[in-house]
């Protein structure tokens, strides 16, 4: 084990050979200038040059779009030309029905106005008729109450006296009668007949009065009290319907009202409903709108979106409310189009020019220059680029086919170039380990420029001639 005075002492010995090893151990690179460039390479796939319309299926209320016949993938079309054609007989019952319900609804709304119109034509009268009824009841009860009844009773005590005046009558002349008859000692027949006669009007007196007192009993004790309670109920029951009538009429006018304005919206809304279904119905045949190329998926951004491009076949459910086909126009251009990444989109200079090969042509050569360049990432982080090109003759630029571009951002003929690993990084930026004099060494802070690759260019901070160190 070594003492701390011993390590004093070997220590600066170590640094030097560690230093030496470190040496040893780094190539040395001669700074000469060369020509540098830098060069992005990246796929773009051929577009039409707008003037394309994207093929959607927006209906209000149907949704089921079953496809009948639908032109090929990339046909050549002409306008007027029947593109997409679906199975309407589902949607035809439908605005059948729905015909017929709203010629039905049309007959309840007429006769909803009619109920409301002699609803509100009668109320009056009705509501009158009630008071009527009810001023009758209460003059018929207050009548009886303060004079009828009394009337009725007197009525019946005198003719119940009248039947005992008839029989009291009656029995005298009888008893006159026999008086005279019996001072005779004979009694002929006609005077016999005549005593008979005579009794049988007291019996038939008699039983007069018998009925009539049963029957002023009756009065007294049934009939007048009845009739006053009925007079009473019927005064009761008139007072209580015009209460009620007073307040339901208006009510059940209100009602009709009510019933008329609900049959109204609901008239309306079939109607919109109809509306909506016949909008839907002019959906299920699509049409070329000009000469065009017609392709399965959307053409969006720059994009070529498939999606749900298998289902459109016979039979097939198209979806909607998304775009389903493209129609490109005959006269359109073709551009290339691109997505970058961010790292590629920034290395891009705001004008270039660059070269295209289509896939499996690499001794095709495509002069592209730079159309537009997005400055804002898509929702995907991308950016996209849309390229101009000079297509051959007799070449057929398809949309969808990829094509290889390359470009180069960045030249200079003659530059100062480093490996990116002779840099590091400390607090005063960049620097690089540059070579002395008597095997010296020294950190010089250089200014890094554009990068290819594993080469970093140096605008500023080494010379031709001098010598860094690369580990």
């Amino acid at each position: 084990m070594f003492d701390a005075s011993t390590l004093m002492r070997i220590y600066p010995s170590l640094v030097g050979l560690c230093l030496s090893a470190t040496l040893f151990s780094a190539e040395e690179l001669k700074i000469e200038p060369r020509p540098f460039a830098v060069e992005k390479t990246f796929n773009a796939s051929v577009m039409p040059g707008g003037a394309e319309t994207i093929v959607r299926i927006e209906p209000k209320v149907w949704s089921e779009f079953s496809i009948e016949e639908i032109a090929v993938h990339g046909k050549r079309v002409a306008k007027g030309e029947v593109l997409i054609r679906f199975d309407a007989e589902a949607i035809d019952r439908k605005l059948e029905d729905l015909r017929r319900e709203i010629a039905t609804g049309k007959i309840a709304l007429d006769q909803a106005a009619q109920d409301l119109a002699q609803a509100q034509e009668t109320a009056p009268q009705r509501i009158e008729a009630l008071q009527r009824t009810a001023s009758i009841a209460a003059e018929e009860n207050d009548y009886f109450l303060k004079t009828r009844r009394k009337a009725q009773i007197e009525t019946a005590d005198q003719q119940l006296e009248r039947r005992k005046q008839v029989l009291a009558n009656e029995q005298e002349e009888l008893k006159q009668l026999q008086k005279m008859y019996e001072a005779d000692d004979l009694t002929e027949n006609t005077e016999e007949i005549i005593l008979t006669r005579q009794k049988d009007a007291v019996a038939s007196a008699e039983f007069g009065l018998r009925m009539e007192q049963l029957d002023h009993q009756r009065k007294l004790e049934v009939l007048l009290p009845r009739e006053e309670v009925t007079l009473a109920k019927g005064l009761r029951d008139a007072e209580m319907r015009l209460r009620y009538g007073t307040t339901e009429i208006p009510l059940s006018v209100e009602a009709k009202k009510d019933e008329l304005e609900t049959s109204k919206i609901k008239h309306a809304r079939l109607l919109e409903s109809l509306a909506d279904l016949e909008h839907d119905r002019a959906l299920f045949e699509i049409k070329a709108g000009s000469d065009a190329w017609f392709y399965h998926g959307a053409i969006e951004n720059g994009r070529w979106l498939r999606g749900e491009s298998k289902s459109l076949a016979r039979h097939g459910k198209a979806p909607v409310n998304q775009a389903i086909a493209t129609l490109v126009s005959a006269s359109s251009s073709r551009v290339l189009t691109a997505h970058l990444d961010e790292q590629t989109a920034a290395a891009l200079p705001s004008e270039f020019d660059g070269i295209a090969m289509p896939s499996g042509r690499e001794d095709l050569e495509i002069p592209v220059s730079l159309a537009s360049l997005s400055t804002i990432p898509a929702s995907d982080g991308s950016f996209r680029v849309d390229l101009n090109a000079k297509w051959p003759e007799r070449f057929q630029a398809v949309v969808g086919t990829t094509m290889s571009v390359r470009v180069i951002c960045h030249q200079r003929d003659t530059a100062i170039v480093i490996p990116r690993k002779a840099l590091e990084r400390d607090a005063r930026g960049w620097t690089v380990e540059l070579k002395l004099a008597e095997g010296k060494t020294e950190r010089r802070v250089v200014r890094c420029g554009r990068r290819e690759a594993d080469q970093v260019e140096i605008p500023s901070g080494l010379e031709a001639g001098q010598i860094i160190l690369v580990p």
